[in-house]
């Protein structure tokens, strides 16, 4: 299947960026085709937003990027849905995903157990929900009978699994939509991810052709070597964050990072933060965020493209408001081309 190329924009509704509702209904104005919410760090709830940009806008899609599946049980993500799809039909997508355990346990108190298993019996059990049926449902984590949702979305609302490591991308090639990859698939991974997903997809008789292909990329624009140098320190911390958790270990081990996970699990054994920084090197900042000029950015967002991504959430990084919406701008309609410049 051929599919136009979407570029998107991830809010980040934090205090102070201006990048929550009223920088999602800017992104439609300026021409990006999707806005994505991100589900992170006590921010805003991006069901909850989605609802309120439902209302407010007229064309642009609208998509979560990713909803853990553990603090929502489905019939209520399948309610909420419904109110989405009813006021922005055929412009939502619901993106899930199995979080990591230090959000789920630590931050919302509930135990991150068979996170494969979960986020499985979690698309079952929706598509059983938005077929119409009454739910009848008896699975290794969730169960629900007897459930059934009064307004059915209509069209149906695309499922769309976040995915990094190699059994979660087989599941979302099986049973989702569409999946959606971050940061740390980076390009010269993205074969890789793009085998896994077709051998799910073999399982359900599709090929990951029918799948739409979604990539978050994080990335901040520099105009200058300071800024630069600037961009490159901010991303390793970034890095060291995500290297906490033992899901992103085990994507590093796979990415050939054995020796720097060794030492980033020792650091953050001792609490030594500045320990756990120094274990991550330039060339692994580089490998997986972007960074650099706007014509630099442009680059490889379309090399991104080329390389079989379908729709880019671009993710500005960004402390203040001014800095978020002038990055946000560089891949605005009007600055940004996704097919490749003609040769004069």
């Amino acid at each position: 299947m051929v599919r136009r190329k979407r570029i998107g924009l991830m809010l980040w509704p934090a205090p102070g960026l201006d990048a929550d509702f009223a920088r999602g209904r800017w992104a439609e104005q300026v021409g990006f085709d999707d806005v994505w919410l991100p589900d992170a760090e006590g921010m805003q709830d991006p069901i909850a937003l989605a609802a309120t940009l439902a209302v407010a806008t007229q064309r642009v899609r609208i998509c979560t990027g990713v909803v853990p599946v553990f603090n929502r049980p489905a019939p209520i993500l399948a309610t909420s849905v419904s109110v989405i799809a009813h006021h922005a039909p055929g412009r939502f997508v619901l993106g899930l995903g199995s979080s990591t355990g230090n959000m789920v346990e630590r931050w919302y108190g509930v135990p991150f157990q068979r996170p494969l298993t979960h986020v499985r019996e979690t698309v079952q059990l929706l598509r059983q929900i938005f077929a119409g049926e009454k739910t009848a449902f008896s699975g290794t984590c969730l169960r629900s009978h007897g459930f059934r949702l009064q307004t059915l979305p209509t069209p149906a609302v695309p499922l769309h699994l976040g995915a990094m490591g190699p059994r979660m991308l087989q599941l979302a090639g099986e049973l989702a939509d569409g999946v959606v990859l971050n940061d740390f698939t980076p390009p010269d991974r993205l074969a890789f991810a793009l085998e896994q997903l077709d051998i799910g997809a073999q399982r359900g008789g599709r090929r990951v052709e029918d799948l739409e292909i979604v990539k978050r990329r994080a990335y901040i624009v520099t105009s200058n070597a300071v800024e630069h140098a600037a961009a490159r320190e901010f991303f390793r911390r970034h890095f060291a964050f995500y290297a906490s958790a033992p899901a992103y270990q085990a994507v590093m081990l796979q990415l050939g990072y054995a020796a720097a996970v060794a030492e980033i699990r020792a650091g953050y054994a001792a609490r030594d933060r500045a320990r756990v920084t120094a274990a991550i090197s330039d060339d692994m900042v580089s490998r997986i965020f972007l960074f650099g000029s706007a014509e630099q950015c442009h680059a490889q967002a379309r090399a991104d493209y080329a390389a079989g991504i379908d729709t880019l959430a671009m993710s500005p990084q960004a402390d203040t408001a001014e800095a978020f919406a002038s990055s946000a701008g560089v891949f605005a309609a009007a600055a940004f081309n996704p097919e490749p410049p003609a040769r004069s």
